[in-house]
């Protein structure tokens, strides 16, 4: 399927592209700085208003900007990606939100603990923590993809504030994997309001990242209880920070913790809800599901959001190219399209009967008025179909589409490559961190076995190669 990028240098032009918003993505820095700006307003003012900088901002100013603002109309062509990937500014542009977030992380909890203020006033910081936080994981999001090794320790040293830290495995390895199919706890389904599924992808996502890591380490032939398992270690660095500001700052510091650290998860989790809502992959006739398309996101190009949450927008080519750096995700025409910017659509979402009057319609138009082949909730469907009926010719056909994939090869190959991302599997090589040691033939590689760089690609995908890069 040919994808069509909007926006783009017209064909033929001289004009060399440039990014425009090479020095907006600073901006994205406001967000861990609204520590310094509540503590820094309310000790000027006195003006409590000022602690609640945090859902202020997100909620309130970001919306209202994407409104008057619009749409964001730039995107990257072929020529510049290489050259727009390598260009390490951007990267230190992410690195440079860690330092921050920690510093207003530690004062605000300092102030906390010791500051004679009301609880109210005290309960406002920690909820402004807490959007920091959770724009935070989009940062450690943003880590975690990269195939650098210092990237994804700083992904989990991002999400050690919220206790989120097994999102590094489950998005990555779980998510990607079974976006917009019944499957995934993170998919949210059609009719489903938030609050429902809030419970369904906490939980789901959390027995989800403990079952990947427990297969990995089965085919190590040991248990999951080791430092090397990736939920484990991100934990751990959540233990140490608390246990550290615990016994520095005191017991009564445990329930705003806390406070701060769900309100940060659920930040997330609400923009999980919007990104999928009601999508649904197709299975095909080898039972898996079809490839995952531009049209399985929802997608907005506001350009205030955009610049805050790293392109996170562009959500359809980032599940297409997992490992692609922000700056370089691009927007699609055959992208279905939200009615604002994420922060407008996390406060609909907040409140379900305004969301299923904006959103159920356009699930069920994105789907040419057949609400059988959206991703629907259980005990939903009836409800659903007499609300808005069915085609006048509609007649659902329930045979699997045709996989056409030629089928995972299991010749004795020395190697494979995984066609989205890149990476490489030399059997001679093996991969001790996924359970396969030197020397394991491509063919006992598991087949439901996925890249474990990009984590899309499954063993079916790749590409085998008749040598090694040796």
């Amino acid at each position: 399927m040919a994808l069509e990028a909007s926006g783009t240098v017209a064909d033929g032009s001289t004009e060399r592209w440039r990014d425009r918003k090479r020095y907006l993505w600073l901006i994205g820095l406001i967000v861990p700085s609204f520590a310094f700006i509540a503590i820094g307003g309310y000790e000027l003012t006195g003006w409590s208003v000022f602690l609640w900088t945090g859902p202020i901002v997100v909620l309130g100013v970001v919306p209202a900007i994407d409104f008057c603002i619009g749409f964001d109309p730039t995107n990257p062509p072929d020529d510049v990606i290489e050259e727009l990937e390598n260009d390490k500014y951007y990267r230190y542009v992410t690195f440079a939100f860690l330092p921050v977030q920690y510093a207003g992380f530690i004062w605000a909890m300092y102030l906390i603990a010791t500051g004679d203020w009301p609880v109210i006033d005290k309960v406002g910081l920690a909820v402004t923590l807490g959007f920091i936080g959770g724009i935070g994981i989009n940062t450690a999001h943003e880590l975690g993809h990269k195939k650098e090794s210092h990237e994804r320790w700083l992904s989990k040293i991002a999400l050690a504030q919220s206790f989120y830290g097994h999102f590094y495995i489950e998005h990555n390895r779980g998510h990607h994997v079974r976006v917009a199919t019944p499957e995934d706890p993170a998919s949210s389904r059609l009719g489903e309001n938030f609050y429902r599924f809030w419970f369904r992808t906490v939980f789901g996502s959390l027995r989800s990242a403990w079952q990947v890591e427990a297969k990995r380490y089965r085919r190590r032939n040991t248990h999951p209880f080791h430092i090397g398992n990736d939920v484990l270690n991100a934990w751990l660095m959540t233990i140490a920070l608390w246990a550290a500001l615990t016994i520095w700052l005191g017991v009564g510091i445990l329930p705003y913790l806390v406070l701060q650290a769900v309100v940060g998860f659920s930040l997330l989790e609400v923009v999980n809800y919007l990104e999928h809502y009601g999508m649904l992959r197709q299975q095909t006739t080898s039972g898996r599901y079809e490839r995952v398309l531009p049209m399985h996101s929802w997608n907005s190009n506001n350009i205030a959001t955009n610049v805050l949450l790293y392109h996170l927008q562009r959500h359809s080519d980032h599940h297409a190219n997992p490992t692609r750096r922000y700056q370089t995700l691009r927007d699609y025409r055959e992208s279905p399209s939200l009615p604002t910017g994420y922060a407008g659509m996390i406060l609909l979402a907040l409140f379900p009967p305004l969301w299923r009057r904006v959103m159920d319609h356009r699930v069920v138009e994105h789907f040419d008025g057949d609400v059988r082949l959206a991703n629907v909730a259980p005990g939903k469907l009836d409800r659903l179909t007499r609300r808005f009926g069915l085609p006048a010719d509609a007649v659902l056909d329930e045979s699997p589409l045709e996989d056409t994939t030629p089928g995972a090869c299991d010749d004795d190959v020395p190697a494979a490559r995984c066609p989205g991302c890149g990476y490489t599997y030399e059997v001679a090589v093996g991969n001790e961190l996924e359970g396969f040691a030197a020397g394991t033939a491509w063919k006992d590689i598991p087949d439901d076995w996925t890249c474990p760089d990009c984590g899309v690609r499954e063993k079916v995908d790749f590409i085998p190669l008749t040598e090694t890069s040796a």
